[in-house]
């Protein structure tokens, strides 16, 4: 039989050390720091360059590797940048587990609201009868999906929610 620790030995445990935040803070202190030094700096942009600035030598353009490579460094630093401080934020005041479903459901709420608008209102470009095959419906299938999905996920995340609350008002 698993018996849980005491509750005072956990806090006890957790004031020695530093906790995951403060090496997080120290690790991005660190590498403001080295982003100081000019020969450390040089490095970095250089090392960054290899993969976004290649170019095509025919044309002096820059190839298509590098501009997906770019896109995919978009949208991972977004991710990390939009989601990941509402996150930290979060954490800070309501704990890991409530912030990680707090801000699941914010996340893809949103996206089903922005895929019910994009369906509705797009797309603005090409009339659906210009595209060769595809009538209104078949051009808005990919936001259909992405709205459904993240419906899915969105009454996921309020289910965990519901059943947290409901666990941490019995305990």
């Amino acid at each position: 039989m698993n018996h849980p620790e005491p509750i005072e030995r956990r806090f006890a445990r957790e004031e020695h050390g530093l906790s995951r935040l403060e090496v997080l803070g120290l690790v991005a202190f660190v590498i403001s720091l080295l982003a100081m030094i000019p020969i450390v700096r040089e490095f970095v942009v250089d090392t960054i360059g290899l993969v976004f600035d290649q170019v095509d030598p025919e044309t002096g353009e820059i190839n298509d590797f590098s501009v997906a490579m770019r896109g995919f460094a978009i949208v991972a630093g977004s991710i990390i940048v939009f989601i990941g401080t509402g996150w930290l934020l979060l954490w800070t005041n309501v704990g890991k587990r409530l912030a990680f479903l707090l801000i699941g459901a914010a996340t893809f709420g949103w996206l089903t609201i922005n895929g019910i608008l994009f369906v509705v209102y797009a797309p603005r470009g090409i009339r659906p009868v210009d595209l060769e095959g595809l009538n209104a419906i078949q051009v808005r299938l990919p936001a259909l999906a992405m709205t459904l999905g993240s419906f899915v996920l969105f009454l996921m995340f309020s289910v965990a929610l519901a059943r947290y609350e409901s666990d941490s008002v019995e305990a």
